[in-house]
């Protein structure tokens, strides 16, 4: 009995190979553009380590963490034991790397989060690592409902991550413009009267 619920177990997860290919596929090809990010805004001179460290660096590693569930959840599995271990602590890994974050973003002063901040940059990865402890626990006695749980949590994440790094970019962009909109103002407030003033 023991034997034929495992083999079930297994054959739902082997359902879930296409999704996995398409979410990983993703997360990497997303890895990639968020260097290009940073690389932009490092060419600014508008960098801020612990602004960073705040607001980059998790973008980057909830995209990894997509990913990597992905691989995970890819991989010929034998028994639900080993999974369910990798999973938890994975899952406590990204509870710990979530507050972390939380932390880098109060000690920097540069930008002031905003409710929308909160929830996006912090709220979300850290219920996204919180659910997917919770369907490690579970994924032995109830796979069917673990699987979707994990499932989720790979989506969260990489919708936070591409949220994240599209808000990144208007910011830096806005602030940009902005700023060389205001210079322009400012010099022709100063400029010198022409013939026709």
């Amino acid at each position: 009995m023991v034997i034929v619920m495992a083999a079930g177990a297994l054959l739902h997860l082997s359902n879930w190979d296409n999704f996995y290919v398409i979410v990983g596929s993703s997360a990497g090809a997303l890895i990639g553009l968020q260097f290009v990010v940073i690389t932009l805004i490092a060419g600014t001179g508008k960098v801020d380590s612990k602004q960073v460290s705040a607001f980059g660096t998790p973008t980057v590693i909830h995209f990894s963490a997509a990913l990597l569930i992905s691989a995970i959840l890819s991989a010929p599995w034998e028994t639900l034991a080993g999974l369910r271990a990798i999973l938890g602590i994975f899952g406590v890994i990204g509870i710990a790397y979530s507050v972390r974050a939380i932390l880098h973003a109060v000690q920097q002063k540069t930008y002031e989060p905003e409710l929308e901040d909160w929830l996006w940059f912090f709220a979300l990865p850290l219920l996204g690592y919180v659910i997917l402890f919770v369907a490690a626990a579970l994924l032995v006695s109830q796979t069917l409902r673990a699987l979707f749980m994990i499932a989720g949590v790979s989506l969260t994440l990489l919708f936070v991550g591409i949220h994240n790094s599209w808000d990144t970019v208007t910011f830096v962009v806005t602030t940009d413009l902005a700023a060389h909109l205001g210079d322009r103002d400012c010099a022709k407030r100063n400029a010198p009267p022409t013939q026709d003033s």
